[in-house]
């Protein structure tokens, strides 16, 4: 650290760009931000008594979700409920990546990224699986890192940069349900099928195995959009 504290000013920053972020995700998972709902920079700041700026910060990684929309002259707002249909096209771009992804990962796969595979598995198996963020969070995290080790172990930067761009899509169609995690006791052994296959090598069982959790994750959720 430098004599004027510059790092520790711009660390302290970071971290609470960082806390701010985490709240404000909490709430939108959490249903508590209505669909359209405007979300004023300088209101956030006083309820999370913070400057503006790490809401800026903090509503600007949020926007690269679609979870939040910046429309100009106007500010951010809570974004619109993902039509079935949106959805339905989110899950076939996910099909033309992801199982790829995973043939990729048995083919070159390492005892550290299958380390870190097999933790990530073990971390969702044990989590919390409340209605609320704070309780899922760690399951929602586990299950995010699980398909992000893969993609980052396909060798592939295209196809990682692809997965990338999705971003908290994915976890979109959760946004004001406020009903957590319903398919843990499904969602779980399907990772632990692609791990297996991952781990055996087999380019072949892994590609099919993340194909298939991929379509069985579009079809429940899009019964439990169907039920809200």
């Amino acid at each position: 650290m430098n004599k004027s504290g510059g790092t520790g000013r711009a660390l302290g920053r970071r971290v609470l760009a960082d806390t701010v972020h985490e709240e404000i995700l909490a709430a939108l998972l959490d249903g508590r931000y209505e669909p359209g709902a405007s979300l004023s920079i300088d209101g956030l700041a006083r309820e999370f008594d913070v400057s503006p700026t790490p809401v800026r910060e903090a509503l600007a990684r949020l926007e690269s979700t679609g979870m939040v929309q910046r429309f100009a002259l106007r500010g951010y707002r809570v974004a619109s409920l993902l039509q079935e249909e949106e959805f339905v096209d989110l899950m076939e771009a996910r099909l033309a990546i992801e199982p790829v992804n995973s043939r990729l990962m048995a083919t070159r796969r390492t005892e550290e990224s299958l380390a870190a595979l097999r933790a990530a598995v073990h971390d969702q198996a044990t989590a919390q699986r409340g209605p609320s963020f704070a309780e899922f969070r760690d399951y929602y995290e586990a299950d995010e890192r699980f398909h992000q080790l893969i993609a980052q172990n396909s060798g592939n930067q295209f196809l990682l940069t692809a997965h990338n761009s999705l971003g908290g899509l994915v976890q979109r169609f959760r946004l004001f349900s406020g009903v957590g995690v319903t398919d843990a006791d499904t969602a779980v052994p399907e990772h632990e099928a692609i791990l297996a296959a991952i781990e055996r090598g087999s380019a072949e069982d892994a590609e099919a195995a993340m194909a298939a959790h991929i379509c069985l994750v579009r079809d429940r959720s899009i019964s439990e959009l169907r039920a809200h």
